[in-house]
């Protein structure tokens, strides 16, 4: 039998992250200022200038600095697995690999950027960030990374992942962060949504919108964003680069690979490094799978459409998949994928039929996420369970035909803070949320008019 684990050495860790935006077949749509509706850059006010730059850059690499490596060291190079036991168990001639981004201190991929964003805003002389969070993963590693540089931080968490899992704020407070439900009444943007709506669960796009009103309001204060943007997708990309070395180590390459995305950060951080095999022409045929929740489908159900990045307005108009901006998505487990739109990079590659859509249902994915558990022995978060479900479909399809593919999961990180999702599925009382179409039609409706 051959290896289970393929580890790096620390000296084998990537130095350099790596920018798809030298590399695109066609350049991105330009962002769009809020008020003027024209091409516009980042506001400079919201992001430190290192960022602002790394968003527009078309340098292929990106050199990671000492600082900020020194810290990765603590859990990087991660593990890449091979999945035998769960191979065996679906009677499968496929080879699964898994990366896997929960040995991290903050237990998913999210500290890859949360390190990076915080070492800027100290290097350029702040002493506060301000940030959302969904499901807490984001919150706890802005959290971490503020504390490694002796920052403040302040994290707005969707309510409804605010009141289903307490132990990440309680992670996050541990840390030195203050974490308040939104909408909260410590922003204008949260007291006028809980007047209108005094029971509202939340959203991505309010909680951004808290965040950017206090960093705004504040001189001492940088905004931080978990997912979605062009620099935050760049310092993700060190998983599939580590992930390359590993696999040549395991003599194998992809065929398929699959992640689970909302903003989208964490899948294109394994799977960009591999994309430009496909788009160079060295690897055609490879099938990269995004998945995402039925509740909140933007890739799958939205239109390809000029939309804020948050409930406000307060953010450029992006170009992406979208569900509305003021959509609030079902209360689902899989709070990481509840956001209303797509990251620019993964939209604009979908339109281009370099990757794939798949949306998943929650109690099959929490199926799939207990045969992982029960075979592997991860105990996976909600969110990496929706691609554990599309990887054993695709498994399931190699033993039917007889192929034997080598497929790849990007696995975001463990659900030890979700046992309360696990406990509903495991009592039969985990329910599923469809697309709810009327709740997006009333969204769209609201999407900015762009000449």
């Amino acid at each position: 039998m051959e290896r289970t684990k393929y580890t790096l050495d620390e000296k084998e860790m990537p130095t350099h992250w790596y920018n798809i935006q030298a590399d695109l077949p066609e350049p991105l749509p330009p962002l769009l200022n809020p008020v003027t509706k024209q091409p516009t850059r980042l506001p400079p006010p919201l992001f430190p200038d290192a960022l602002n730059e790394q968003e527009f850059s078309k340098e292929r690499w990106i050199e990671i600095p000492e600082e900020v490596q020194d810290i990765y060291r603590l859990w990087r190079p991660t593990p890449l697995f091979r999945a035998w036991r769960l191979e065996k168990a679906l009677d499968t001639p496929a080879k699964i690999f898994y990366k896997y981004e929960g040995t991290s201190p903050a237990g998913s991929h999210k500290p890859n950027t949360a390190v990076a964003q915080a070492y800027y805003v100290k290097k350029e002389g702040f002493k506060r960030i301000s940030t959302e969070t969904g499901a807490g993963q984001w919150g706890s590693a802005m959290s971490m990374g503020a504390m490694f540089f002796g920052l403040e931080c302040k994290v707005y968490m969707v309510r409804i992942s605010y009141e289903q899992k307490p132990y990440r704020r309680i992670l996050m407070e541990t840390w030195g962060a203050k974490c308040v439900p939104s909408p909260s009444k410590d922003t204008q943007i949260g007291r006028d949504i809980l007047t209108k709506d005094p029971t509202c669960s939340g959203s991505l796009g309010i909680a951004i919108s808290e965040a950017v009103e206090d960093a705004l309001a504040r001189d001492d204060t940088k905004y931080c964003l978990g997912s979605v943007l062009n620099h935050v997708l760049l310092h993700q990309t060190i998983v599939g680069e580590e992930t390359r070395k590993q696999m040549e180590k395991a003599c194998a390459y992809p065929d398929i690979i699959v992640g689970c995305v909302g903003g989208g950060s964490n899948f294109a951080g394994q799977f960009l490094p591999w994309i430009r095999d496909k788009i160079s022409g060295v690897k055609p045929d490879m099938r990269i799978i995004c998945v995402e929740p039925t509740a909140c489908p933007s890739l799958t159900k939205g239109p390809y459409a000029w939309d804020y990045g948050d409930v406000a307005g307060l953010a450029p108009i992006v170009k992406m998949y979208t569900l509305g901006h003021t959509f609030v998505p079902p209360p689902v487990h899989a709070g990481g994928l509840r956001y209303h739109g797509m990251a620019p990079i993964i939209c604009h590659l979908y339109k281009l039929g370099l990757v794939e859509a798949r949306a998943e249902s929650q109690v099959g994915t929490f199926e799939a996420g207990v045969k992982f558990a029960r075979t592997e022995g991860i105990i996976s978060a909600p969110e990496p369970n929706h691609a554990i479900k599309v990887v054993i479909d695709e498994a399931l399809k190699c033993r039917e035909s007889g192929e034997s593919k080598t497929i790849l999961l990007a696995h975001s990180g463990h659900g030890h803070f979700d046992m309360a999702a696990y406990d509903a599925y495991l009592s039969g009382k985990l329910v599923d949320y469809e697309y709810p179409r009327e709740m997006v039609e009333a969204a769209l409706a609201n999407l900015p008019k762009v000449d």
